[in-house]
């Protein structure tokens, strides 16, 4: 059983940086890793995964060039630093863990921390 808990949400204003990080019991060094994110009425976002060694990242388009994911399988966690922040960047930001070495889609997603909120004040 994996048990993922995300921190380091909070308010920032437009254009500021924030980082997150999910700290995972478990197993870990042979996951995928995401992050992902919910804003109010919509549904739950892609934001971006990493390998399970890290090599490989992929990012969505609505944050690529400013989102950065990582991992520390000594410190079993996975971070997310977010610069140049926007208000549509508000959400709950969501830890995930894929049992397979590379991210393959959503769906293979079967362990998810409580999530954190982020704040973009305009």
């Amino acid at each position: 059983q994996v048990q993922l808990v995300e921190s380091g949400g909070k308010l920032v204003p437009t254009g500021g940086s924030l980082r997150l990080s999910c700290a995972a019991s478990g197993r870990f060094g042979s996951d995928t890793m995401g992050w992902f994110r919910q804003a109010p009425g919509k549904g739950r976002e892609f934001v971006a995964s990493i390998s399970a060694s890290g090599s490989r990242t992929n990012t969505a388009d609505s944050v690529k060039g400013r989102f950065t994911i990582s991992r520390d399988n000594a410190k079993k966690t996975v971070y997310l630093q977010m610069n140049k922040l926007k208000p549509e960047d508000t959400a709950v930001y969501y830890c995930a863990r894929s049992p397979d070495s590379d991210y393959r889609g959503i769906s293979t997603f079967d362990s998810w921390g409580q999530g954190t909120q982020v704040t973009v004040s305009s």
